[in-house]
């Protein structure tokens, strides 16, 4: 029972780093002007991203210091996120 729930936490954190991923990618692609935010479907993306991953990228950039142009809370989200998992992988088998 305790190694499902486990798993399910896995599942999530997983779904999580993948709209990391897609953010970091879209920011990317916007900073570079390959999208727009004019358009309609890439700014209704923009905004539910930042919408989720704000609340868990702003108190990781209060606590990094300035380092100009580049953000790198993103980065600091997805290892911390992968650090979790690899803590929570063995107690899936422990708990099974």
């Amino acid at each position: 029972m305790l190694g499902g729930l486990f798993n399910a936490l896995i599942y999530l954190i997983s779904i999580l780093q993948t709209v990391v991923l897609v953010s970091f990618v879209l920011s990317l692609l916007i900073s570079f002007n390959v999208v727009n935010l004019h358009n309609h479907f890439v700014s209704a993306v923009w905004t539910a991203l930042n919408a989720i991953l704000d609340p868990l990228l702003n108190p990781i950039r209060r606590i990094m210091p300035n380092t100009g142009g580049i953000d790198f809370s993103p980065m600091v989200l997805l290892i911390s996120l992968t650090v979790i998992v690899k803590i929570m992988e063995p107690m899936v088998y422990r708990y099974a």
